[in-house]
């Protein structure tokens, strides 16, 4: 079964985020002091994870992405990966860190057959990283990029590029493709921190990004996009790994974009811009049945936003965006 929205679009990915807490302060995701975490009780259980993710199987949901927050601050959540693993029509199930806790379940993930590991890592740089994040966690993070790589688990690393903050991280961070196969992502930087847009206009575009990474390597190749992918993929002769630009704030991907969100508290997100569509944590808990809430999920999917400006727009009064990316999921 294949699942369209309004647009004729595909959907068959589901970002989950199963918390909204983190070990870290980044940046560009969250004031310093941190945001007001949602109380457990708040947040969906494994039980109600599972169901939500068979009711979104059975409508041709095939991909699944775990976010946070941090993923593994979440107790237990190897004994959750299992559960999805075992969800008929789930064919992918991949995940997104940063590291810290990561470690130490590399092997489970393996044997689990996890597809990938997005790894968020914005610097190779130590104080450079605890600049940006605002905690000294570079080794554990180093430690775990490691283990990724001995126990041949596709990795992607995801940086943020920061005017001020790691622009001399680029050419380095390529180099780590040049060695071992991993794909290098070079995100926008989005206004998602839980306090707004850090500069009056963006000045790392995506475009000027690529521009700033031909001056080290000229002959940066472009490669086929997947379909419904968000990063433009690009290859430089001779190094194993690939690299990737998001355009994440400048939206050029929306046309194609075939992935939905929910956050830790259920709130479905048909759009990353918009304020969440429908409640989904009190369609489980009133004990709708099975089929009245893919009905609810069909209706949200078929009002959907054709990008993310529209969905921007269409804010209540307008507001902009400002919450943390910890909140949204990520």
């Amino acid at each position: 079964m294949t699942l369209y929205d309004n647009h004729g679009r595909p959907l068959n990915y589901l970002r989950l985020a199963v918390t909204d807490r983190c070990n870290l302060r980044c940046f560009y995701c969250m004031p310093e002091d941190g945001i007001r975490y949602l109380p457990k009780k708040d947040l969906l259980s494994f039980e109600e994870i599972g169901r939500l993710i068979s009711i979104l199987a059975t409508l041709g949901i095939s991909k699944v992405r775990l976010t946070g927050g941090e993923p593994f601050v979440r107790q237990d959540l190897m004994q959750l990966i299992h559960r999805i693993t075992e969800i008929p029509g789930i064919k992918d199930l991949h995940i997104t860190t940063n590291g810290v806790l990561t470690a130490p379940h590399i092997a489970a993930l393996k044997k689990a057959g996890i597809g990938s590991v997005n790894l968020s890592l914005d610097t190779l740089d130590r104080d450079r990283f605890k600049a940006i994040t605002r905690r000294d966690e570079f080794a554990p993070v180093m430690h775990t990029l490691e283990q990724l790589l001995e126990h041949d688990i596709p990795v992607k690393i995801n940086a943020v590029v920061m005017e001020g903050k790691n622009i001399d991280d680029i050419f380095p961070l390529i180099e780590l493709t040049r060695h071992h196969n991993v794909d290098v992502r070079f995100i926008e930087e989005m206004p998602f921190n839980g306090e707004g847009n850090h500069y009056p206009t963006l000045h790392w575009t995506y475009t000027r990004i690529l521009d700033y990474i031909r001056t080290q390597y000229p002959t940066l190749t472009k490669k086929i996009d997947p379909q419904g992918s968000t990063a433009y993929s690009y290859h430089v002769p001779g190094h194993r790994g690939d690299v990737g630009v998001i355009a994440a704030f400048s939206r050029t991907f929306c046309g194609t974009c075939n992935r939905i969100r929910v956050t830790a508290q259920g709130t479905l997100k048909t759009c990353l811009y918009d304020e969440g569509v429908l409640d989904i944590r009190a369609l489980l808990r009133n004990g709708l049945p099975d089929e009245a809430i893919q009905e609810k999920l069909l209706t949200a999917f078929h009002q959907r936003a054709k990008d993310g400006f529209e969905a921007e727009a269409h804010r209540k009064n307008h507001a902009p965006v400002s919450e943390s990316m910890s909140t949204i999921g990520g």
